[in-house]
């Protein structure tokens, strides 16, 4: 039987929200907008190539080895260059058209909404993100699920990133917490569970996509409906 939790602290980026489907459908915008179908073959061979050079980036970012702005832009700039489009000035703009726009989108991942609902009568529901301060609150705020959480905890705001026990020592203080009396959500076996695991947090680990690994984790879903099963 599992202990009694009061508080449960879920990350927001493919966790709930579902960043791979909203980004996508925001960059087949971009490829039509600014005609990159002009130089660039096929929008998969865009997107395949952006997701490689993004997620090296994001991890860079989280690791403080490159800043937010530039992250914005040369995630863009170095995708343009590998098919052979030098051009800076449309990268930039590529890059402010994606933060305009991508966190408007509004697709959850299943079962997302009766799973908060369900969970948010029984706990304190809060946010714990490495995403960027000024769009983190309007995924929240467009897809309809900002009232389930009483707090949300943003590094940008402590000044670290997940995993360092420093955001979750934070959000312990901020939410009325305590580790003993809480438990982590999220799909990032680096930020989210080892990030857990370092402060001696119970956690779940969300693999949607069903990705085999070999770390250990205290729980494993691949659906946010199992969480009911025993939450």
């Amino acid at each position: 039987m599992l202990k009694k939790y009061e508080h449960i602290f879920f990350d927001l980026d493919r966790t709930l929200w579902h960043f791979d489907e909203n980004s996508k459908k925001v960059l087949k915008e971009i490829f039509t907008i600014f005609k990159l179908n002009q130089s660039i073959d096929s929008f998969d061979s865009f997107l395949e190539k952006y997701h490689e050079i993004n997620n090296q980036l994001w991890d860079a970012y989280e690791k403080d080895k490159i800043g937010k702005e530039k992250l914005r832009w040369k995630r863009f700039e170095d995708t343009l260059q590998f098919f052979k489009i030098d051009n800076q000035e449309l990268s930039t703009q590529i890059g402010d058209y994606y933060i305009d726009w991508s966190p408007k989108q509004t697709l959850l991942f299943p079962h997302a909404i009766e799973t908060l609902e369900y969970l948010s009568k029984k706990y304190q529901l809060h946010i714990i993100s490495n995403g960027f301060e000024e769009v983190q609150h309007i995924k929240l705020t467009n897809s309809g699920i900002i009232h389930y959480f009483s707090t949300i905890i943003l590094s940008e705001r402590v000044g670290v990133k997940k995993p360092h026990p420093l955001i979750f020592k934070r959000a312990m203080k901020q939410s009325g917490a305590s580790i003993k009396n809480s438990i982590m959500i999220g799909d990032d076996l680096y930020a989210d569970i080892y990030g857990a695991q370092r402060v001696k947090m119970d956690h779940v680990y969300f693999n949607f996509y069903k990705t085999v690994h070999d770390k250990k984790v205290q729980y494993e879903i691949n659906c946010l409906s199992e969480l009911v099963k025993f939450l």
